[in-house]
């Protein structure tokens, strides 16, 4: 008796956009964006039964290929397999252009301002950023202070946090420049969305990302100390119980250099040396995936039993490259923020490519006094905190906690920026065998050596919860595989992302894991 064949369900037949918000791949309710609607016909051509087959094969893909993350605060302890999403984020080509280009600018500024408030400190002198802002803050470290990383890279690794408003504009969010963390997860999204999506591959002109890490070391080696031949890269690990360490293992993997803890490596004669059976071979390049505070003890908290004693004269020498350099903090804080614009036009004496988000700082008596009238209506956020932790949506928390807040901005302005709510674009989102409309932001990834390089893409981050608009992982955020289409007569591996010139000294001028 001959198989019943199976009704295709529409998967997008009910979609309903969210009011107000931006959607990725739709225009309205039932019309695809002209750009994308090749990429939504593909996934209708599934059907919503073949969907759901495909998802729980994605998930099994998952969970048998350990892609998990842990999340500190659970009692329960353990590792977590990262939620991933089959309906791809799509951005176009002419989207990613600028994107790509705002990313090099605001990389390289922030660079320059490293370099900057680390040595002659231009920028503070003249007060384009407040001196007590930045010396005040807990990412400036005095200790490093006159360290010159090689060809002034402080940040090798940047991750910056993007959101699209409801006119569909890239904003930044945030700056994550000491060890941002997810790029594991951009991967291997795109490793199983192939084997359970392999058709919409071989229609769809997408860019590619499996390069990163061969990219990643070459950005980082060409900034190894001189020596004879090819420098040895490791990546230096908490270990097993960090929250990321999947991804130290992956990216040493991939990049086919050793996995290594503090206990692996010593100084001697302000060289650092790693243990192998062979005997001690030198190190020319360290990716520290460690904390700051812990990265050596003879420098920060003497009872670190993660960082190497003696790495920071090593690094003072020029005897060893540590990506990301140790002070970046200065650059991510929140309080910082607000003054990235001003760095743009004060270092490179060009406006900003990329908008962000209006930015009050509660340390300015003026500002703090507008946040305290408006708690209710806007988003606080800890300059110290990371991982959607230590945060007040205003729309969405209780009297009781809007007062909490209060009192803690009160008690510590220096220690809040507050900011109006953006409604987050929306990307449809397979839950329960439908598509629903969830919260989405986007987090790219730079690479800067001699030259930048950004990833095609990112981790785009999903809020699984309805109506949240918290995408972390920690928080119950998901993931998705995020698809740049080429333009047109590119193939989906030929296309050459836009690189960066190298970066010059600072020029002159007119004026944890995150």
């Amino acid at each position: 008796m001959a198989k019943a064949e199976e009704v295709k369900v529409p998967i997008f037949s009910n979609y309903e956009t969210l009011s107000g918000a931006y959607d990725e791949l739709f225009e309205s309710r039932g019309q695809a964006w002209p750009t994308i609607a090749p990429v939504i016909a593909g996934l209708e051509g599934l059907g919503a039964a073949r969907m759901e087959r495909r998802q729980r094969l994605a998930d099994n893909t998952f969970l048998k290929g350990g892609v998990t993350f842990s999340v500190y605060s659970d009692n329960r302890g353990g590792e977590r397999i990262f939620p991933f999403d089959l309906i791809p984020r799509v951005v176009t080509a002419e989207d990613w252009e600028d994107v790509e280009r705002g990313l090099l600018q605001r990389v390289t500024a922030l660079n320059h301002f490293l370099t900057d408030v680390y040595g002659e400190g231009r920028i503070l002198k003249e007060k384009v950023v407040p001196a007590e802002l930045v010396h005040g803050g807990t990412g400036y470290l005095k200790q490093v202070h006159g360290i010159r990383p090689r060809g002034d890279v402080y940040v090798h690794i940047a991750g910056i946090d993007l959101v699209r408003d409801g006119q569909g504009r890239f904003l930044v969010l945030e700056d994550n420049l000491r060890c941002p963390s997810g790029v594991s997860y951009v991967l291997s999204n795109r490793n199983v969305l192939k084997k359970v999506l392999p058709k919409m591959f071989r229609t769809a002109s997408v860019r590619n990302v499996d390069e990163y890490p061969t990219r990643l070391r070459e950005r980082l080696s060409e900034l190894a100390p001189p020596g004879d031949g090819s420098p040895r890269v490791v990546v230096l690990t908490p270990g097993a119980f960090n929250s990321a360490y999947f991804e130290h293992g992956f990216l040493a993997r991939r990049m086919g250099v050793d996995l290594v803890q503090a206990s692996d490596l010593f100084v001697h004669d302000d060289r650092v040396y790693v243990k192998t059976t062979r005997g001690a071979e030198p190190v020319g390049v360290i990716y520290r995936r460690i904390d700051d505070e812990f990265v050596d003890p003879e420098v920060f908290r003497p009872d670190s039993l993660l960082g190497v004693p003696g790495l920071v004269r090593a690094y003072a020498k020029g005897n060893v490259t540590l990506a990301n350099a140790i002070g970046n903090g200065v650059a991510d804080d929140k309080a910082v923020y607000p003054y990235v614009p001003a760095m743009i036009r004060f270092y490179l004496d060009e406006e900003p490519i990329l908008g962000q988000v209006e930015t009050y700082f509660c340390g300015e008596k003026s500002h703090q006094s507008h946040v305290l009238e408006n708690l209710s209506k806007m988003v606080v956020k800890a300059v110290d905190a990371s991982g959607g932790y230590g945060m007040l949506i205003g729309p969405r928390s209780t009297a009781e906690q809007i007062a909490e807040f209060r009192e803690r901005i009160k008690n510590k302005p220096r220690g809040y920026i507050a900011q109006p709510v953006v409604e987050l674009s929306t990307c449809p989102t397979w839950l329960d065998g439908k598509a629903r409309p969830r919260r989405v932001d986007l987090r790219p990834f730079i690479l800067t050596g001699k030259s930048s390089w950004v990833l095609p893409g990112g981790l785009t981050r999903v809020a699984l919860v309805e109506g949240s608009y918290v995408v972390n992982s920690s928080q119950g955020g998901g993931s998705k595989d995020t698809w740049v289409l080429g333009s047109h007569g590119d193939s989906h591996s030929s296309k050459h992302p836009i690189e960066s010139a190298p970066l010059a000294s600072t020029p002159n001028s007119n004026g944890g894991e995150q």
